[in-house]
């Protein structure tokens, strides 16, 4: 079973559907308890930084979060659940993040448009387990306004370009954060998905 997070923010359902659609019995909850028994958890977001942690937390989702890890099932991060998955943000302010991953989330450069909206590619830097049939620059659909900058080269598996070269992808173990929409990003998107619901 494929958990996925409903904290009060982000298109969670696209998510749900495009599991399903794959074949995978996939479900939506806003109760951190019920992801005790899921193989796989999906963190999804469209929210700022700030507001999202908070959410977080105060539903005890950080905690269920680290306990789906620790015990070494995958889990995914989509959009902001990518940027949640490193130690800080500088999004309306600086806020600590799940600190799963070293490095902060930044803006871009003010002389970029922003949100970057659009389809964009990824440069594959590392060998990983949600890429595989994935080939080296493949477009995916991207909307946001904020990049992640990681401080472990190991851990950045794609960049993609906007103004900056950022990672797009980051990845360790079992845990995986992706900035692009891979449910919106069509057969591509669907391949990253169904690798990921793979993963034992």
């Amino acid at each position: 079973m494929i958990a996925i997070a409903d904290y009060g923010m982000g298109n969670l359902r696209s998510v749900e559907k495009a599991f399903q659609f794959l074949g995978h019995d996939a479900f939506v909850t806003d109760d951190p308890q019920r992801t005790r028994d899921a193989s796989h958890l999906v963190l999804p977001g469209d929210a700022a930084f700030g507001d999202a942690m908070r959410k977080l937390r105060a539903a005890g989702w950080d905690t269920a979060i680290a306990d789906h890890i620790a015990t070494g099932r995958p889990f995914l991060g989509i959009c902001v659940g990518l940027q949640l998955m490193f130690a800080s943000s500088e999004e309306m302010g600086q806020h600590t993040g799940l600190d799963l991953f070293a490095g902060r989330c930044r803006r871009f450069p003010v002389q970029e448009r922003v949100p970057q909206i659009g389809w964009n590619q990824i440069s594959i830097q590392q060998p990983c387990a949600i890429l595989d049939g994935v080939e080296e620059g493949s477009f995916f659909y991207f909307v946001h306004s904020y990049y992640v900058e990681a401080d472990v080269e190991s851990e950045s598996v794609a960049l993609t370009d906007y103004g900056l070269s950022y990672t797009s992808i980051a990845a360790r173990d079992n845990i995986f954060g992706v900035q692009f929409h891979p449910e919106k990003s069509q057969q591509v998107g669907l391949r990253l998905l169904a690798n990921f619901a793979a993963l034992n």
